[in-house]
């Protein structure tokens, strides 16, 4: 009897043996086929464009499951509640942060939880360009189409006061950059940090400036250098430029340049500068008044602000555009003249 005993008792135990193994293989199995899943790229639904990201928008406050179903809303081909459930099982489901997001193509449940979880929302970027006035400015972040438009209907004086800077003209007060901002951030805010980079570029220019300049403030400072940075074209040539113009300061000389008079004749100018213009009256006008104009004419970057607190000395009071980007600088009224003659009217001299 106690052989049969054992050997039924055996037999149990085998039996009990091969059932536990079995579901371990099929929860091995399962476990397989969930991280196999998770790991495979995403396909968008039919009718959504395969090489294209996906955007989705997750407020503040949705759960995990709503998560799921925005991404299947979004265009993914996948079904809500296996992303749900995925989503548990990670246990980073509440860890997943709202935002505006971008699914780009091949990217897997796995890439994507991790980016929410992360917060690694989408971004876009707007440059504002070196030399740009601030009419140009706000028609560049008003073609922003994922930008908040909270300064449509503003004027440039309402701007500056809801900006924190009443009372002081927009122009020049911008530092030209790249600047990085997520979806439905407010063209005011992205004004703000580049108002904040001007004046942190300003303050460490000024405190590098020469010790003999005939600038007053870090506020002249701005205005000769945005002056600079349109008479600039090549980058050699600037640190010269703006020598020439703190002689003709010192000297008590009309400055004299041309991009001061275009910036006060605005939406009139249209390309072409005549003599009639060079002797019509205007606050910046630097022909028909002296010493600098009452404000910037446009946004200069680094190399403009350095240049015009440490300019190159040089004996020249004079510079004319040899055609081809570069300057030629004189000392005498004479000389420039002649370069007038050759770069300018393409005399030649006898």
């Amino acid at each position: 009897m106690m052989p049969g005993y054992f050997s039924m008792e055996c037999r149990v135990v085998v039996r009990r043996f091969i059932a536990w193994i079995l579901v371990l293989v099929l929860a091995v199995g399962a476990v397989a086929a969930w991280w196999l899943q998770a790991s495979m790229p995403m396909r968008p639904r039919p009718g959504v464009a395969a090489d294209q990201p996906l955007e989705l928008a997750i407020d503040p406050g949705t759960t995990p499951r709503g998560v799921a179903q925005a991404v299947a809303a979004a265009g993914v081909a996948i079904d809500p509640r296996v992303l749900y459930a995925w989503f548990r099982v990670s246990g980073k489901d509440r860890l997943i942060k709202a935002g505006n997001y971008e699914i780009p193509v091949g990217t897997t449940p796995y890439g994507l939880l991790q980016k929410l979880v992360r917060g690694e929302e989408a971004l876009r970027a707007v440059t504002l360009v070196e030399g740009w006035n601030f009419r140009q400015v706000r028609q560049a972040l008003g073609r922003e189409d994922q930008l908040k438009h909270d300064t449509a209907g503003l004027t440039d004086a309402e701007i500056m006061q809801r900006l924190g800077r009443p009372g002081v003209p927009p122009e020049g007060r911008f530092f030209p950059d790249t600047y990085n901002y997520f979806k439905g951030t407010s063209d005011l805010a992205l004004l703000r940090r580049a108002l904040h980079a001007m004046d942190h570029r300003l303050e460490a220019a000024w405190a590098q400036r020469a010790p003999d300049t005939p600038l007053k403030s870090a506020d002249q400072a701005l205005i000769l250098a945005s002056i600079v940075e349109k008479e600039t074209g090549r980058a050699s040539d600037r640190a010269q430029i703006a020598g020439v113009f703190v002689n003709r300061l010192r000297a008590g000389m009309l400055l004299q340049t041309d991009p001061t008079v275009i910036y006060g004749m605005g939406e009139k100018f249209d390309g072409n500068l005549r003599r009639r213009d060079l002797l019509t009256d205007t606050p910046w006008n630097t022909y028909t008044r002296p010493g600098l104009p009452p404000t910037p004419i446009s946004m200069p970057g680094k190399a403009s602000l350095l240049a015009a607190v440490q300019p190159e000395r040089t004996n020249a009071l004079y510079f004319v555009s040899r055609g081809d980007g570069s300057s030629q600088f004189s000392p005498t009224l004479d000389e420039h003249n002649r370069a007038v003659n050759r770069y300018q009217r393409g005399q030649t001299q006898q």
